[in-house]
């Protein structure tokens, strides 16, 4: 491992991991191009996964600033004997992603074996991108919402929290399952996109800690700090460029155009897996 492998893998996670075609096939692919075997850079993957993570609070700092005071605020009331309320833009936004992250953690520990098994299965992979694009297809050709936060209930929170639980199958890209989700269920560009990005955050956090235990047992290999450095950093940009793109694709409704990647992509993996 050296520092230009890291920087290209790093590149790759923040790439793909926001723009809606499924980070874990194309950061298999670019491991296997390199010739770097996984279990050698699994404390590299993870810290990968955190650098895109960043990139997540450093767009949307703002409105995860706004949430937290909001949080405490709501705390005091609590205790103060005001009760709960969510007339808050922020509040509610907070809330609903809390609701949101219920299902996704679920179907990650009920079904987790069942997911890992998929990527044995190239034929899964591959059919799972078609998928991918075809949401993708579907929601540019149906949305017409207008919804904004105010009209978004729990219900709509929850469904969403599903498709993000859905995109733990290789292929399936969480940005645009939840984007998908989103958008099927009626709302406004701005506030799918938000929703889609902020859930994120505690999907990509506990996902890092699960894989924090097993990337240490395993060992940092021939990791050096400058070397997590690059491939943290370039993760964090390629995150904020694939964010700001997906942001102005969905603003001019060219969201299809992933469509035609997934597609492509899928039916080559699909086919090459037949003929073998």
């Amino acid at each position: 491992m050296n520092i230009f492998k890291a920087i290209i893998l790093g590149l790759v996670q923040g790439l793909t991991e926001f723009l809606p075609v499924s980070s874990s096939g194309h950061l298999a692919v670019t491991q296997s191009i390199l010739n770097v075997p996984e279990e050698r850079i699994l404390f590299l993957t993870v810290m990968l996964h955190f650098g895109t993570l960043i990139s997540v609070f450093f767009i949307y700092s703002k409105d995860i600033y706004n949430i937290i005071v909001e949080f405490f605020k709501l705390a005091v009331e609590l205790f103060t004997g005001k009760g709960l309320h969510f007339n808050n833009e922020y509040r509610r936004l907070g809330l609903y992603i809390i609701i949101a992250t219920i299902p996704t953690g679920l179907m990650g520990v009920l079904f987790k074996d069942i997911f890992e098994s998929f990527y044995t299965s190239q034929i899964i992979i591959g059919s799972a991108l078609i998928v991918t694009g075809s949401l993708l297809w579907l929601a540019e050709r149906v949305h017409t919402g207008k919804r904004s936060i105010h009209q978004m209930k729990w219900l709509d929170a929850i469904i969403v929290g599903i498709f993000q639980g859905l995109a733990i199958t290789p292929g399936i890209s969480r940005s645009g399952s939840t984007i998908v989700g989103s958008l099927l269920r009626g709302f406004n560009k701005e506030l799918a996109t938000k929703f889609s990005f902020l859930i994120s955050i505690p999907a990509i956090l506990g996902a890092t800690v699960f894989e924090v235990k097993d990337a240490l047992e395993v060992g940092l290999g021939d990791l050096t700090f400058g070397i997590l450095l690059a491939g943290i950093l370039s993760a964090f940009l390629a995150g904020i460029f694939a964010i700001r793109t997906l942001i102005n694709l969905i603003k001019k409704e060219k969201l299809y155009y992933f469509s035609y990647y997934t597609w492509s992509i899928g039916g080559i993996i699909v086919i090459l897996s037949l003929i073998r």
